[in-house]
């Protein structure tokens, strides 16, 4: 493997025409100089110089290594700029999964957060229920996840998850079957007909209804929000959903109440820290505004 040092020096050589040029624009003295050009002749076994009087002239071996090592040299230093100016948060890029409501209520305002504060990162969105978006950090194809979990429900191995608040559900019910904002007994509906979401939160209903003594019976299943809440307001069942979700869109026909559990929403990433700056960066503005629905 050809070693930097000695590329540099034939790049400069190239570049000024003499080793006492080569040597001050390296800040090298000349005996280094001509000691990492020897190398790199020894080293690819190449003839790259050619000793004209007291001077030396690259040979054609020597100008096609020299014209490569202005290219390699060129990318390095490019990227050790984009480096410098992502760890600096000047620039960057972070591939970001939401659930669909925390996507609707949390990551709007993080993101208008994080662009005020490091305009430089560019943010990508994708929608995704916490398992896809578990896969989809093992796979390398997003950086960090914004993701929810009940208390029944463990960490996946290598994910490292951050609680970032609690999430209170709600039993939903049509408007007049009960006082809005009270506690209830899930009890009482024992004998009317459930609506359930997506898998996780349909374990958690199960859970929740088997502690207050029962087994629901499940008419509807569906992880759009919108629609559950559709069906409840018509009449056909009611339904547990978590704030976020109402907090994103409420049905004017539906009344919630407090059902006295919640859901943890977390910030997962694949593997243990450090992380990339960015990606912390991203973490902190939604962490905060987290906070903010929190209080």
């Amino acid at each position: 493997m050809i070693d930097l040092r000695r590329l540099e020096a034939l790049v400069a050589l190239h570049r000024t025409g003499t080793v006492s040029a080569a040597a001050a624009q390296l800040h090298y003295g000349q005996p280094t100089i001509s000691h990492h050009l020897r190398r790199l002749e020894a080293e690819t076994g190449a003839v790259l110089l050619q000793r004209v009087g007291r001077g030396l002239r690259l040979t054609a071996e020597g100008e096609r290594l020299a014209r490569r090592g202005e290219e390699v040299l060129g990318l390095l230093a490019r990227a050790e700029d984009e480096l410098r100016a992502a760890t600096s948060l000047q620039s960057g890029r972070v591939r970001l999964a939401a659930f669909p409501s925390g996507a609707a209520t949390l990551v709007p305002d993080a993101l208008a957060l994080l662009a005020a504060r490091h305009p430089g990162i560019a943010l990508d969105l994708t929608e995704a229920e916490p398992p896809e978006a578990f896969e989809m950090l093992r796979a390398g194809s997003i950086d960090l996840a914004l993701t929810f979990a009940y208390p029944d429900q463990p960490e996946p191995e290598q994910i490292t998850s951050v609680p970032v608040f609690g999430d209170p559900l709600y039993l939903v019910t049509r408007d007049g079957e009960g006082p809005a904002h009270t506690p209830v007994d899930l009890a009482v509906y024992a004998e009317t007909r459930w609506i359930t979401g997506c898998e996780r939160c349909r374990s958690e209903l199960l859970t929740l209804c088997r502690e207050a003594g029962f087994t629901p019976t499940i008419a509807f299943a569906s992880d759009d929000y919108v629609a559950v809440q559709s069906l409840v307001a018509s009449g056909l069942g009611v339904t547990v959903l978590p704030g976020l979700a109402l907090r994103a869109h409420q049905h004017r026909d539906v009344v919630r109440r407090r059902v006295g559990a919640q859901r943890r929403v977390q910030l997962s990433t694949y593997g243990a820290p450090p992380r990339p700056a960015a990606v912390d960066a991203a973490a902190a503005a939604i962490a905060e505004v987290a906070g903010r629905v929190r209080s």
